[in-house]
């Protein structure tokens, strides 16, 4: 059985791969994709990044950074 844990970045504490299975984008109820580099989980249909800090997902639309 494998660690259902991501290994976390320097400085940042792991993240749970469980619960990315359970997290939808509050917008589009869209699966979530996760960079472990910028610590955000990416919402590609509403083109939002929501950040991850210290290890919890914050999932307000008003908290997420616009994507490029």
């Amino acid at each position: 059985m494998t660690d259902p844990q991501i290994a976390p970045e320097p400085g940042h504490p792991a993240f749970d791969r469980r619960m990315l299975e359970a997290l939808v984008c509050p917008l589009t109820q869209a699966t979530l994709e996760y960079r472990a580099e910028q610590q955000e989980l990416i919402s590609k249909g509403a083109g939002l990044a929501f950040p991850i800090r210290n290890g919890i997902p914050v999932m307000l639309v008003d908290e997420a950074r616009k994507l490029d």
